[in-house]
């Protein structure tokens, strides 16, 4: 089919994706056992009390006025207010998100550089040590979960060298200084800077080993291609053939590369946890503790959702990219 449709028949699978995460989450935590007002009675509350917490907050009513009236809340931008904390669960999450989204972006992103540079290096030096033991380091270093290399920088860097701090994003001694500035002044400062190397470092390791596998990989294949043994007779400098195959071999590092930032938050969550990191997986595990349903719900729903507009704008890159992409029969 043309480009054209190709654009719009993968809107609406996005929007009908969307549509489907949102409502089986929706029934999903309506039908999962225990809730808050469970909570409420296992600590002792008055029955008529949450009989009363029930109603005030539409509980009763039947699961299609729920969905209903939560379905159109969300269309107007109101998530709903959360049980355990009584703030609207957007002014909960707004500045979590960004604090996920500047851990992720930047370590995954320079694991990818970093991950390509070294994977370069190593496929051109084929048979020698260090193609034999350089990568050994990172796929033992990669296939450890995410929150036992975070433990593990936690007791090397923090406990033995007292180097960085363990958690937090600021210093509980400053969080006044802070507070009085604006929301972003925090992320400029040393304070922030001190904080952030070592979960940043967590999620770079946690990354590097696999474009520097795939990269090793492309490169050994393009340098049995004809133009690198042209550049090997001409007499080019190391540094320029270097270039020139890695310009050639990126193109699987690349598309790899927004797939990791889809999935990033999956392991995210356990690393957040660790450093006590204010982002969105740290808020998801607090919530499920005190069972916040609407805190939980909107959180998934939002993960669910940057999964899948991701998705959708990796392949609308590629259909622009690449004139070839068609789904069934081409037309003219």
């Amino acid at each position: 089919m043309s480009r054209a449709r190709f654009f719009v028949v993968r809107s609406i699978q996005t929007v009908f994706l969307l549509w489907v995460a949102f409502t089986g989450l929706f029934f999903f935590f309506r039908f999962m056992p225990g809730d808050f007002t469970n909570l409420m009675l296992a600590e002792g509350a008055n029955p008529d009390a949450v009989a009363e917490f029930e109603e005030r907050w539409g509980l009763n009513d039947p699961l299609y006025i729920q969905y209903w009236r939560y379905f159109m809340n969300i269309l107007s931008g109101d998530a709903g207010m959360s049980i355990q904390y009584r703030r609207p669960v957007w002014d909960m999450v707004n500045t979590r998100i960004f604090n996920s989204f500047i851990l992720i972006a930047p370590g995954i992103t320079f694991a990818y550089l970093l991950g390509s540079i070294y994977g370069s290096i190593v496929g051109t030096k084929r048979g020698s040590k260090l193609e034999e033991f350089g990568i050994l380091p990172l796929i033992f270093v990669g296939s450890f979960p995410a929150f036992v290399t975070s433990i593990i920088l936690v007791i090397i860097f923090s406990s033995w060298l007292n180097l960085f701090p363990t958690s937090g994003m600021i210093s509980p001694g400053r969080q006044a200084e802070f507070a009085q500035l604006e929301w972003y002044q925090r992320y400029l400062s040393l304070e922030f800077v001190w904080h952030f190397i070592l979960p940043f470092t967590a999620v770079m390791f946690r990354y590097l080993y696999l474009p520097t596998m795939i990269m090793r990989t492309s490169i050994v294949e393009v340098m049995g291609q004809g133009f690198a043994f042209f550049h090997r007779i001409t007499g080019i400098s190391k540094r320029r053939q270097l270039a020139h195959l890695a310009r050639h071999a990126s193109l699987p590092v690349i598309t790899v590369y927004p797939i990791s930032m889809t999935r990033a938050l999956g392991g995210l969550v356990l690393i957040e946890v660790v450093f006590n990191w204010p982002g969105i997986g740290n808020t998801l595990v607090n919530a499920v503790m005190v069972r916040d349903l609407p805190i939980i719900q909107f959180v998934f729903f939002l993960v669910a959702a940057y999964i899948i507009l991701a998705n959708f704008l990796v392949d609308i890159v590629y259909g622009i990219i690449d004139p070839r992409v068609s789904v069934g029969a081409e037309d003219a």
